[in-house]
């Protein structure tokens, strides 16, 4: 398991590493600094530093975690950037979909692209995986069609948006698990979900300031997701009034370690009433500065833990 001392969550999952700068929320990267430290060392997981790469192998990591639990997906990457295909992201989708006891939270600042992403399944991904699937990349250790297709007393995908997920993601994840083991899963995904979008996938963007971060959460209120999630961490600037119709929770936070830019508390303040007035959860994670588990995450007198309700279907 991915472990992780991230106070929102349980799990990493990492089925992509690496990244690039799009915003001042980048400045102080922590998933860069950590790692920067092991490029150059044979054999390390990120030998490569922050160079941005998939992890297909990582694929079916949530596939081997029994117990029920909160899952960051690309702690260290996002997975809607731009160098991300999207036959790749429909394949994370797949073993999400396939996995409805865990929860999986995605966040991202690359917010256009993910709801472009979602409108590019809707279209049933206009053949992409086709083409995907003879580029170059891929064509080494190709799986035979044939033995992807499913028994035909499989019942049909309740949705269509389901179906064409599975049909774009399915042959890529299938090459990384041993004897036709996705077909069992997409068969339990199927007869789970009779709704979309998935229920155990929240969705979130990042909000650090107004010129980049608020632009970010009209693209988030027009992706379709169950859950979504403002992560305003590091929070560098008063953001002033929230438009938060549609949103479930927001995560805020101050930036730590070296360099960390201060965060005032009658920012944290101000976004913590308009959640409560609005009745959307809210979750304080820290003060941050150098010296963060010194400064803690007490806010007027007590810590803020909310987390969405959410009706699993």
């Amino acid at each position: 398991m991915g472990k992780t001392s991230i106070e929102w969550t349980d799990a990493t999952w990492n089925p992509v590493r690496g990244c690039t700068k799009v915003s001042p929320g980048c400045k102080h990267c922590y998933a860069e600094t950590f790692a920067e430290r092991f490029r150059g060392v044979p054999g390390h997981p990120y030998e490569q530093g922050f160079a941005l790469r998939l992890v297909p192998e990582k694929l079916q990591e949530p596939l081997r975690w029994r117990e029920p639990r909160r899952v960051f997906v690309n702690s260290m990457s996002d997975l809607f950037h731009p160098d991300v295909p999207n036959e790749y992201i429909a394949a994370c989708f797949c073993v999400m979909a396939s996995q409805p006891s865990h929860t999986f939270q995605v966040l991202t600042k690359r917010a256009e692209r993910m709801r472009e992403w979602f409108a590019w399944l809707e279209r049933g991904s206009d053949g992409a995986i086709e083409r995907y699937l003879s580029s170059p990349m891929m064509v080494e250790g190709r799986t035979s069609r044939a033995a992807l297709v499913p028994p035909r007393d499989e019942p049909p995908p309740p949705t269509r948006q389901l179906r064409h997920l599975y049909d774009v993601g399915a042959e890529l994840v299938n090459r990384h698990m041993p004897g036709g083991r996705f077909h069992h899963l997409r068969s339990l995904g199927e007869r789970h979900w009779r709704d979309w979008p998935l229920s155990n996938v929240w969705l979130g963007v990042s909000v650090e300031d107004r010129k980049y971060g608020l632009p970010r959460i009209e693209h988030l209120r027009q992706t379709p997701a169950a859950v979504r999630v403002l992560s305003v961490e590091p929070l560098l600037e008063d953001l002033g009034t929230l438009d938060l119709r549609g949103i479930h929770q927001v995560i805020v936070g101050g930036e730590s370690g070296p360099g960390a830019r201060a965060l005032h508390p009658d920012w944290v303040r101000s976004i913590r009433d308009q959640c409560t007035a609005a009745g959307v959860a809210f979750f304080f994670k820290q003060w941050g500065g150098v010296r963060k588990k010194v400064a803690g995450r007490v806010l007027d007198g007590r810590t803020w833990d909310e987390m969405p309700e959410v009706v699993r279907g």
